[in-house]
């Protein structure tokens, strides 16, 4: 008789999750279809083997399983690699970090002060129709984005980044890096995001906003040269149509710059 524990039932749920967010990934990349037929093998390699007991054949699929594995390795590092940093960087874990960092009340207006002239700076430019895209770094480093742009190392200042994504100015194109209360690179290309469901009135600043999100931990702020919105990418989805007061709030509670 079968004995069916609870031991089982963790081991049936653990198998579960991880072929769920492994279907999320492949579903983000575009490998759904990759996913499918890799499952549609196990099932049949687990039938061959341990149903029907073919052992020739069987042992031909045990070799393709040992050698697909290192190759499913190979050709999806950049997924795996995504779904590791996931893992590491999920809201919970980083909130239990930000308990042991005790910020003074210097601190919190020093960074009020720091985020009002990029909410005033979006503000304008919303209301200019001018494009822009600004990305705010946070714990995972950006060093490969920021050596794709020119360095500016400047203090944030409102009439610097109006200036730099002034229709006429040659990094007005690219996206824009802050770390550490500084404007530190402009003209930067950033990853752009494959997701098929994204509204088709957003273009391709948002794509790369949404692609830098899901890569990282940072966060991407987005004046939209069509509609003069603002958006807001942060951990692979959306926030649309933020008003001032709204992308203050969402800035003082997620940037600790």
């Amino acid at each position: 008789m079968f004995d069916f524990g609870i031991k089982d039932f963790i081991d049936i749920f653990l198998v579960a999750v991880i072929l769920y967010y492994i279907y999320r990934l492949m579903k983000e990349s575009r490998s759904l279809n990759v996913f499918i037929g890799i499952m549609v093998f196990i099932l049949l390699w687990l039938f061959v083997s341990g149903i029907l007991e073919m052992r020739l054949l069987g042992s031909i699929m045990d070799k393709l399983v040992s050698v697909g594995a290192l190759t499913l390795i190979i050709l999806f590092q950049d997924e795996i690699r995504k779904f590791l940093y996931n893992l590491g960087a999920h809201q919970r874990i980083k909130s239990l970090t930000r308990l042991f960092r005790s910020g003074s009340k210097k601190e919190a207006e020093a960074d009020k002060a720091t985020i009002m002239p990029i909410v005033m700076a979006c503000m304008n430019m919303a209301r200019k129709k001018v494009g822009a895209l600004i990305v705010l770094e946070r714990d995972s480093p950006l060093d490969d984005i920021i050596q794709t742009g020119d360095v500016i190392d400047a203090n944030i200042n409102q009439r610097l980044i109006e200036n730099i994504f002034f229709k006429n100015s040659p990094l007005h194109d690219g996206a824009m890096v802050i770390r550490r209360k500084r404007i530190c690179a402009a003209g930067c290309i950033l990853p752009v995001s494959h997701t098929v469901d994204i509204p088709k009135e957003l273009g391709l600043r948002h794509r790369a906003a949404l692609g830098i999100s899901q890569e990282s931990d940072a966060l991407a702020i987005v004046c939209s040269e069509e509609t003069g919105r603002i958006s807001v990418a942060m951990r692979g989805e959306f926030q649309l149509r933020l008003s001032a007061e709204q992308l203050e709030s969402l800035l003082s509670k997620e940037i600790l710059l």
